[in-house]
This record gives C-alpha cells, sequence and structure tokens, in this order.
C-alpha cells in the first residue's frame, strides 16, 4: 500500500507541475482575457505593465460630456451614433495606451491655420495635461480608467468639432445673414468619418488623413501659404492712385510695378510667365515701362478677369492696390465655400461661376469648353443653387413679368394697347399648347393688378425675344434658367452683371448641340432650322444634367496660382462678418 501510495502522489505532483507549466507558456504569450462585451482584452498591456480590462464608455456619460462643453454640444448626436456603433468601447486606446491618431489629432489642429482655421477653436481640452495626470494614475486602475474614458470623449468631441469644420464649413452656408447658399450640402457622416480615421473602417473618401474633398481647395491652399509667405516678407508696395502708364513709357512707379509683379520675393506674374520672359537685367532700366514688365501686366490682367491692355490706370490699378491682407481673407473665404459643397460632383455637369461670368461645362470631371455668361444686376441678383437641366427650348416665348408691365409699360398700353405689336408681343390666356392669343384692347390696362391680371404677356419668337433663341431649363423655385441674348455685345465687356437674375449665354447654340449630343436627331444644323420656324420647341434630354450656379471671387490653378473677382453681390463682405468676428 505504501508503494501504491507513493507513485499515486508522484503522478498528482507531475500533473500539476505540467498543468502549471502549460498555464504559465499561455499567459506569457498573450496575457489576454475576455471583457465584458466578448471582445478580447489585454489584461496587463505589458509595455506599461497596466492590468485589468479596458474601461467602457457609458452613453450618459457621453451626453453630459458634450452637454458640458459648448464646443462640442452640436455634435451630440453623431459622437453616441460613434459610441453606439463600436459596442461603447473607447476609440482612442488600446490595450490602455492612446492610439497614434491622438497624436496625429493633435499635429493636424497644430496647422489648422494651414486651412484657414484658427487652431484655438480646437485646443479645447488641455490633453498634454490630461495625458501626464494619466500617466501618473497607472497604478491605480478606477483613476486610469476615469481618465481614459474622459480623455476619449475629448478627443472625440475634438475631432468631431475639427471635422465638422473642416468639411462642412465654419459659417452656416443658407443663413440668410451670409450668403444665402442654396447648393445641396455636403453630407458627411462625422461618426463614420472618425471610424475611418481611427482605422476601424475602409471609405472611398480620405478621411484617415483629411485630405480635401476637392482638388480645387487644396490648389487655393497652396496659393494661402505663398501669400502668407509674400506677406511675411512685406508685402507689395503700393502704386501711385494717378497713375495712367502705358506700354513704352517712363514713370518713377515703374520700380514699385515691377516689384509689385516680378520680384521673386512673391511677385504673382513671375512664376507664370515663360522662362525667358521672366529674366531681366540685375539693374534694369529704373523708369522704363519695358515688354517684360508690360507682358506681366497683361497676365495680371487676365488673372483679374479684365482685358489685357496692358496699361495700368483704373480697374487694373485698383486691383494692383489690394492689399495683401485682403487676398489672403479672400482665399480663406474661398475655400470656405468649398467645404459648402457636395464632398463629390456627378462626372457631368455644368457649373456657373457667378463672380467669374464663365459656364464651365464638366465632362467626365474635366472641363470639356466654358463660354461667358451675364449675370443678375446687384438689384436683381442670380442666386446661388443647384439643380437639373431637364428641358432645351428652341425659338422660346418670352413671359414678361408683372413688374415690367407695371414699372415700363402701363402707361403706354393703356394709351395704345396697339403698342404692342411694335414690341412684338402677344396677350395670351391659358399655358404651353393651350394658350390662346386675346385682343388687348381687352385688359383695362390703367388698373390692371397682379392679382387681377389673368393672362400672360409674352414676346414671340425671333429676333427681338429677349430670351434669343434658346432657353435651357432647369425647374425651380426662383425662376432662373440659362438663355441666349440678342444683345452680344455686352459679351465684350469685362464686368457682365446685367440681367434681372437669369443667366445668359455667350454661345447657346454650341450648348445645345452638346446637351443633346445623345439625340442623334437633334444635330446643329436641324436645331437652327427649328428656330428658324419661330415655333416654340421643346426637347427633353435623355438624362437630367446637374447644374450648380455657384459664388467663387478667388480660385487658383494646379501650381497654386490665383485668380480673383469682384464681389459683386457684397457676399464675401457678408460672410467675413460671421467668419472672422
Amino acid at each position: 500500500m505504501s508503494f501504491l501510495f507513493r507513485f499515486t502522489s508522484l503522478v498528482w505532483v507531475l500533473l500539476v507541475a505540467a498543468l502549471s507549466s502549460i498555464a504559465l507558456q499561455s499567459c506569457g504569450s498573450d496575457n489576454k482575457t475576455q471583457s465584458a462585451d466578448g471582445t478580447t482584452q489585454s489584461t496587463d498591456a505589458s509595455a506599461a505593465g497596466v492590468v485589468g480590462p479596458q474601461p467602457l464608455i457609458d452613453s450618459t456619460y457621453v451626453i453630459k460630456t458634450f452637454q458640458a462643453e459648448p464646443a462640442f454640444k452640436a455634435q451630440l448626436l453623431p459622437a453616441r451614433r460613434f459610441y453606439r456603433e463600436r459596442s461603447f468601447r473607447l476609440g482612442w486606446f488600446k490595450d490602455h495606451q492612446p492610439v497614434k491618431q491622438a497624436e496625429n489629432l493633435q499635429a493636424i489642429i497644430a496647422k489648422a491655420a494651414d486651412e484657414g482655421l484658427n487652431p484655438k477653436d480646437y485646443q479645447i481640452k488641455d490633453f498634454k495635461a490630461l495625458f501626464a495626470e494619466l500617466e501618473k494614475a497607472q497604478a491605480d486602475s478606477s483613476r486610469r480608467n476615469a481618465l481614459e474614458q474622459q480623455i476619449d470623449v475629448a478627443l472625440t468631441g475634438t475631432y468631431m468639432k475639427w471635422a465638422n469644420d473642416y468639411y462642412r464649413g465654419i459659417a452656416n452656408p443658407r443663413d440668410t445673414k451670409s450668403t444665402s447658399w442654396q447648393v445641396k450640402p455636403n453630407k458627411i457622416k462625422l461618426n463614420k468619418a472618425l471610424a475611418t480615421f481611427l482605422g476601424d473602417r475602409k471609405s472611398r473618401y480620405n478621411y484617415y488623413e483629411f485630405a480635401p474633398l476637392h482638388p480645387e481647395y487644396d490648389q487655393l491652399k497652396k496659393a494661402l501659404a505663398t501669400y502668407r509667405a509674400q506677406e511675411r516678407a512685406g508685402g507689395w508696395p503700393t502704386l501711385p492712385a494717378t497713375l495712367n502708364l502705358k506700354p513704352g513709357q517712363s514713370s518713377p512707379a515703374v520700380a514699385a510695378l515691377r516689384k509689385r509683379l516680378l520680384d521673386s520675393a512673391g511677385g504673382e506674374a513671375a512664376a507664370s510667365l515663360p522662362a525667358d520672359s521672366a529674366k531681366h537685367s540685375a539693374v534694369p532700366v529704373a523708369y522704363a515701362y519695358d515688354p517684360e514688365l508690360v507682358a506681366a501686366v497683361k497676365l495680371f490682367q487676365k488673372d483679374a478677369g479684365l482685358k489685357p491692355t496692358g496699361i495700368v490706370s483704373g480697374e487694373t490699378l485698383r486691383h494692383l492696390n489690394v492689399p495683401i491682407s485682403a487676398r489672403i481673407d479672400q482665399l480663406i473665404l474661398n475655400m470656405e465655400r468649398w467645404r459648402w459643397l457636395p464632398k463629390k460632383f456627378e462626372p457631368n455637369y455644368l457649373l456657373v461661376n457667378i463672380p467669374e461670368y464663365t459656364l464651365h461645362v464638366i465632362e467626365g470631371d474635366k472641363e470639356a469648353f466654358s463660354m461667358a455668361v451675364i449675370v443678375g444686376k446687384v438689384l436683381h441678383e442670380t442666386p446661388v443653387f443647384s439643380d437639373k437641366v431637364e428641358y432645351v427650348v428652341l425659338a422660346p416665348y418670352w413671359n414678361v413679368p408683372f413688374s415690367i408691365i407695371d414699372n415700363e409699360l402701363r402707361s403706354k398700353l393703356a394709351a395704345n394697347p396697339s403698342y404692342l405689336d411694335r414690341l412684338d408681343m402677344e396677350v395670351v390666356k391659358g399655358y404651353g399648347r393651350k394658350a390662346t392669343v386675346i385682343d388687348p384692347n381687352t385688359v383695362d390696362w390703367a388698373n390692371v393688378t397682379q392679382a387681377s391680371f389673368k393672362y400672360t404677356l409674352r414676346r414671340r419668337p425671333g429676333p427681338k425675344n429677349d430670351l434669343g433663341d434658346v432657353k435651357f431649363i432647369f425647374p425651380n423655385s426662383n425662376d432662373i434658367y440659362l438663355h441666349d441674348t440678342p444683345h452680344d455685345e455686352l459679351f465684350s465687356q469685362s464686368n457682365r452683371s446685367f440681367s434681372h437674375g437669369c443667366v445668359r449665354v455667350a454661345e447657346p447654340i454650341k450648348l445645345a448641340t452638346y446637351l443633346l449630343r445623345d439625340r442623334p436627331e437633334w444635330d446643329k444644323q436641324t436645331i437652327l432650322d427649328s428656330i428658324a420656324t419661330r415655333h416654340e420647341k421643346y426637347i427633353t434630354l435623355k438624362e437630367k444634367l446637374p447644374v450648380y450656379l455657384v459664388y467663387f471671387t478667388a480660385w487658383a490653378d494646379a501650381a497654386g496660382h490665383p485668380h480673383f473677382r469682384d464681389d459683386i453681390y457684397g457676399l464675401d463682405k457678408k460672410l467675413a462678418k460671421e467668419y472672422f468676428d
């Protein structure tokens, strides 16, 4: 019996030793335990010697924290979604250690000025102090966990405050105090963007590195960096207000003009001139307005939307003397406007930039062609909005607004209703094909009101028609559309804000042919033949084409070379009060 007892005891000792060895090897190999939510958690965060599972976030804690901080309050909903979608696990810690994105976010915020943003707006919490306090609390698991929760929610709030401003903009684009911007907005989901930034999900957008959504924004950012460098170098000189300088002439102001446009310290034209024309002697003739400088002035005029005459006076002089600080603000405001746009355009669309007086036709994400346009005058601004072109109308009627009847035609028609024939106009009852012409003598023109006028006064198709030969309709509540005009001479003007709000295009037949390119029965000649009949013809597009009417007073090319336009409706001025104040 003693032998059997000793043998059994020896077996148990060996078995216990073997199991202990296996347990130690297992513990030493991954040091992990199962958390309450089923995820695998580190039990000691070996790098820091920290034990215990990673804490979770309570929904009530998120709500209280965000409501208590004014800078975070607006982003409470996406924050709640973010934590709910990850089963309330921390987002910024792994194994009790902050993830690298926490440091990346702080680096991004430190460079916020590069985006035209103020870093102080996002330095809401003192993370340096919080992390120092966390380091001291490693031995106290309760205190450590509480700090991890506090830091995690603060980082989420900071990210969402930053990301909202960076991707959506600081100002409210639909606030009538700023710009009444009615273009469809960017619909970014901040909770999804944060998950992408933290590497928890994939996205077609580069949220993980805060890349700009549009290349045009990045180009303005390059221009902003160049202008700020030039400002630090002393800016540019002011030219005499009475200067009137023509090519071949001489003036004491030439030295300042050369410094303004050609000096390597930041001359605006130097980088864009051909290499051979940008070279000049080390000691130029002081007062001579030479061909090289004339070329620089012409380029400057082109960039400002002016006629490239080379003459320095009037509008050219005014643009040259805009302070560099004002140009920097202008770049920043237009970067802000790019944040208001959808994060991705359709492959094909039309874009009218109102201050540029230009229509851009985009096909396959590249510009197919562009043309000059005429936009609304100050009292009849062309609104900023987006829609879709649905119809091309050949030989259109022009329906006369009642305001014109009331202010311009009432007295003349009251005295002689037949005056309408001289204007090639008619009065009709009903609409479209069901419209019937009525005798203008049956209308009491002297006492007619907008409420009592049950008819439509319209101008017939033809050379006198205010809409010209073609109209492009994108049905909208603003009653705005693109159209031709019989007054082609106005397209030669630099400032082309002459209309009552609609947009007149310089090449309507070219645009009509393009829009109907997928309908071979409507080639250019067929379009012209239809117009010649003077019978209105509606043609429905096979595919509705998006159109954006936008307001950019500054933009830049791929190299960051800027172009500026006047703030014709004062929208920069209104936005600046909201953005900078």
